[in-house]
C-alpha cells in the first residue's frame, strides 16, 4: 500500500483496479470474496472508495493494526506530495506548469482507468444475466447525474438478494416476484443535497463523513463551501489544488491537504486531511466485523453481488464522465487510446512510466500558462 500510494495513478477507479490486480490476482493475498466485501462496504459507507478499499483489505488478515498501517502507508505519500507543492505554490505565486502537464496526464489516465474498469467488469459480472442490466443501470445512471447513488448500490443489493436468497417470507414464487419488481424503482431516488448541511461543525469531518462515491464525488462539494462560502480559495486556486490531486498519486481526496495548506500552512493541511480521512476510517473498521462474521450466508453474498454489480457499473460509468472533463481535442483523444492499447498489448509496464511519458508529452504540446 506504500508502493501504492506513492505510485499510484488514475484515481479511485484505477486504484481499485491495481489493487485487485495485485492482491487477488498476482499476489493472492486477498481472496475475490473479500475484495467484493470491500468495494460494496466502500460504495455504501460514506467517504472516498479507494481509501476505505485499502483499509478493509487491511483489516481482513490483520484486523484493527493491519487497517491502520495500511490506511497510513495508503495516504501518507501523497499527503507529503501535496504539502510540498502546496509550499512551491505559495513560495511562487502559483504553479503554470500544473495546467500543461495535466493535459497529458489527464488523458492518460483515462485509459487506465479504462482498462481497469473493463478489467473489473469482465472478472466480477462475467455472464450473470442478472448483474448485467444492474451494471448497464448503474453506468447509465452516473454518465446522466454525473453523480454515484447510493440509493442504486442499496436498491441493487436487495434487488440480488431477494431473488437468489429470499428470506423466509418471500421464499414463495408468488410473492418474490411481485416484491423484488417494485425494488426496481429504488433506482430512480436521488441522493440527499449535502451542500444543504456545510453549516454544521468541522468542514473537512463533515464532508470525510457524508459524501459518497469516489473522491471525485468530493470536489463540488468541496467548491460550494471552500470557494463560495468561505471564501478560502478563488477560483483559479480551487482548480488548482484539483489538478494537484489528479497529476499527484494516491487517492484523490487528498486534495483537502492542499486546500489546508493554502488556508492556515502545514497544519491545515495535517488537520483538512486528517479530518477528511478519520471518518472514512470509522466508517469502514466498524462494520468490518460483521461483514466477516455474515459475509459467507447466502444473502449476504447475494446482496453484495448486487452491490458490486451497480458498484462497477458506476466506476464504468465515471469513466465517460471523468473522460468529458479530461478529452479536449484529437491530442488527448489519441493520448487516451494510445495509453489503453499500450497497457492492452504489454501487461507488463508499469503505470508510472505511461504516466510519466504523457507528463513529458502535454509539456511538450501544451506551453506553460503564466503563474
Amino acid at each position: 500500500m506504500l508502493a501504492l500510494g506513492t505510485w499510484g495513478f488514475g484515481g479511485p477507479v484505477a486504484l481499485a483496479g491495481y489493487m485487485y490486480r495485485d492482491l487477488v490476482e498476482r499476489r493472492r493475498w486477498i481472496t475475490e470474496a473479500d475484495y467484493k466485501e470491500g468495494l460494496a462496504l466502500a460504495q455504501l459507507m460514506p467517504g472516498p472508495l479507494a481509501a476505505q478499499l485499502a483499509i478493509y483489505l487491511g483489516y481482513v488478515h490483520y484486523r484493527f493494526l493491519g487497517a491502520s498501517l495500511v490506511g497510513a502507508a495508503f495516504v501518507l505519500p501523497s499527503f507529503c506530495m501535496v504539502v510540498a507543492l502546496g509550499a512551491a505554490y505559495v513560495a511562487y505565486g502559483g504553479i503554470g506548469w500544473m495546467q500543461s502537464v495535466f493535459y497529458g496526464v489527464g488523458a492518460a489516465v483515462i485509459g487506465i482507468i479504462a482498462m481497469s474498469a473493463y478489467k473489473l467488469t469482465s472478472k466480477s459480472i462475467g455472464k450473470d444475466r442478472l448483474l448485467w442490466p444492474i451494471f448497464l443501470v448503474s453506468a447509465a445512471v452516473t454518465v446522466v447525474t454525473k453523480s454515484e447513488e447510493i440509493w442504486l448500490f442499496l436498491g441493487a443489493g436487495v434487488l440480488v438478494w431477494f431473488w437468489r436468497a429470499p428470506p423466509a417470507w418471500l421464499a414463495r414464487k408468488d410473492r418474490l416476484h411481485g416484491t423484488a419488481a417494485p425494488l426496481l424503482g429504488m433506482f430512480a431516488l436521488g441522493t440527499v443535497d449535502w451542500t444543504k448541511l456545510q453549516q454544521i461543525g468541522l468542514y473537512f469531518a463533515y464532508a470525510g463523513s457524508f459524501v459518497f462515491g469516489s473522491g471525485l464525488a468530493i470536489v463540488p462539494f468541496l467548491y460550494g463551501g471552500v470557494v463560495k462560502e468561505y471564501g478560502w480559495l478563488t477560483d483559479q486556486q480551487f482548480v488548482d489544488a484539483v489538478a494537484v490531486a489528479m497529476i499527484t498519486p494516491g487517492p484523490v481526496v487528498i486534495t483537502t491537504g492542499f486546500i489546508g495548506y493554502l488556508v492556515t500552512g502545514f497544519w491545515g493541511a495535517v488537520a483538512a486531511a486528517a479530518a477528511t480521512f478519520l471518518p472514512c476510517y470509522l466508517f469502514t473498521v466498524l462494520p468490518a466485523p460483521y461483514f466477516k462474521k455474515y459475509g459467507k450466508r447466502p444473502d449476504v453474498v447475494a446482496f453484495v453481488d448486487g452491490v458490486t454489480a451497480a458498484a462497477i457499473g458506476s466506476i464504468a460509468g465515471a469513466v465517460a464522465v471523468i473522460g468529458q472533463r479530461s478529452i479536449t481535442d484529437w491530442i488527448t483523444a489519441a493520448l487516451a487510446l494510445a495509453t489503453a492499447a499500450v497497457l492492452w498489448r504489454f501487461k507488463k509496464i508499469p503505470e508510472p512510466a505511461i504516466v510519466a511519458a504523457a507528463a513529458l508529452m502535454g509539456w511538450l504540446v501544451h506551453p506553460a500558462a503564466p503563474a
